[in-house]
């Protein structure tokens, strides 16, 4: 068994799209519609097959980037200590808030946290 996606519902279907396009080299699938029920959607496929699936339906508010319950965050895997600390720099200098700092956890993992546009919590390890 494994992960087929992960789905995230957003406000800016085509600014995250983007996003995740230009950062993380995600390959879009064909815009999905459905006007029965106001619904659309991408499929983004990462390299190693990995896949997330931006949502948006106009009836659905955007959330707070604040802790809560439920799923907080996506790890993406750079391969290294020196591409998270590069790719942390960059999305500083594009104005993304860093909301952990490249640093080694208690359990062990390199990693850093930024937001995405719309306050999603993504942490870039090793």
């Amino acid at each position: 068994m494994h992960i087929a996606h992960i789905a995230i519902w957003v406000g800016d279907l085509e600014l995250m799209r983007t996003f995740y396009e230009r950062y993380f080299d995600a390959v879009s699938g064909s815009i999905y519609y459905n006007p029965k029920n106001n619904f659309t959607s991408y499929f983004l496929t990462f390299e190693h097959g990995c896949r997330l699936e931006l949502m948006s339906k106009p009836e659905i508010l955007q959330q707070s980037a604040n802790e809560q319950l439920g799923l907080t965050h996506i790890a993406i895997s750079l391969g290294s200590e020196k591409r998270v600390n590069r790719m942390t720099e960059k999305f500083r200098m594009d104005g993304y808030t860093i909301a952990g700092e490249p640093r080694t956890t208690g359990d062990g993992y390199y990693e850093s946290v930024i937001l995405d546009p719309e306050g999603n919590r993504i942490e870039l390890t090793v």
